[in-house]
């Protein structure tokens, strides 16, 4: 997936907001690459999905405070439409899919709910189905993609989102450079700027491009998401390069995966500002960091 690294713009989107969007490859050249896939990295998929698919740093449903993403007359997903969902992805393209997802939409269920509720219990049924052989890893990667698509298009069909008390403040949310998947990334991201966030995202970095971003933009909350434990040495490197060159010298850094939901102390011990206790709380330790930091220097 990292050699996949040509982006196509989606519509304009809101000022300091840019989407990227990866294009779904053809099926034959999956297959092609499926020999070079490493085996230790297939093993763990499904702890892959999860980390970066829930991170539990930035994930939750938006309040109804802002107009548009929790509809009035929400209705819950229930377990049948997503047993029936996850096949679908693998079966057919995503824009049949963004169909299913509308109407879903239609009847009045929260765009955060479809994320949380539907999406990410989905891609997790993708990763039992691989590792219990009802399918291959080709099948389970096409599916991770058009996943992308339908989060892609869900945020391109809204409609604009009010400014709320958080309007001027600025999120740059990457995976760790090195991780795999980027879906994690592109949903915490869609997530905050419907909370009324500026955001920006990168998918696949290099430390290099990070680092740039931060030096180049103000960013108010550097959000970075870790799928193993693997990465915890470089994750401090990274952070304390990032405060170094960023543009905004109380930039807050935050950080979330399972491995910061295991182990809370990684936390600290990385260098970062602080973490989630759960999905719920996210973007309100986001704001309370930035209020705080704000606070301190002023005083």
């Amino acid at each position: 997936m990292a050699s996949m690294n040509r982006y196509v713009a989606h519509a304009p989107m809101p000022s300091g907001h840019r989407v990227e969007r990866r294009p779904v490859p053809e099926r034959m050249s999956l297959t092609a690459f499926r020999g070079h896939i490493d085996a230790e990295y297939a093993r763990s998929l499904t702890t892959l999905i999860e980390s970066e698919i829930i991170p539990r740093m930035m994930v939750a449903h938006a309040p109804a405070s802002h107009g548009g993403i929790l509809p009035s007359g929400d209705s819950p997903i229930g377990a049948d439409e997503i047993e029936a969902f996850a096949p679908l992805v693998m079966q057919v393209e995503a824009d049949e899919l963004l169909d299913i997802v509308e109407q879903m939409l239609a009847r009045g269920v929260a765009v955060a709910a479809v994320l949380v509720d539907l999406l990410a219990p989905t891609a997790r049924l993708l990763g039992e189905y691989w590792e219990q052989d009802r399918v291959d890893f080709v099948d389970v990667t096409m599916g991770l993609w058009r996943l992308q698509e339908v989060v892609h298009e869900i945020s391109t069909r809204l409609p604009e989102m009010r400014q709320s008390s958080n309007g001027a403040h600025r999120a740059l949310f990457s995976p760790m450079p090195g991780d795999q998947h980027s879906l994690g990334t592109v949903m915490i991201d869609e997530i905050f700027r419907h909370e009324g966030w500026q955001t920006e995202r990168l998918c696949e970095p290099q430390s290099a491009d990070l680092l740039r971003h931060a030096k180049d933009d103000w960013f108010d909350i550097i959000g970075l998401t870790v799928s193993c434990d693997c990465h915890i040495g470089p994750v401090r490197l990274l952070i304390a390069a990032l405060r170094k060159v960023s543009k905004n010298p109380r930039v807050c850094v935050m950080v979330g995966g399972r491995v910061f939901s295991a182990d809370p102390d990684l936390v600290a011990q990385v260098g970062a500002d602080g973490t989630a206790p759960d999905a719920k709380a996210a973007p309100q330790v986001a704001g309370d960091l930035v209020r705080e930091r704000e606070r301190t220097a002023a005083t």
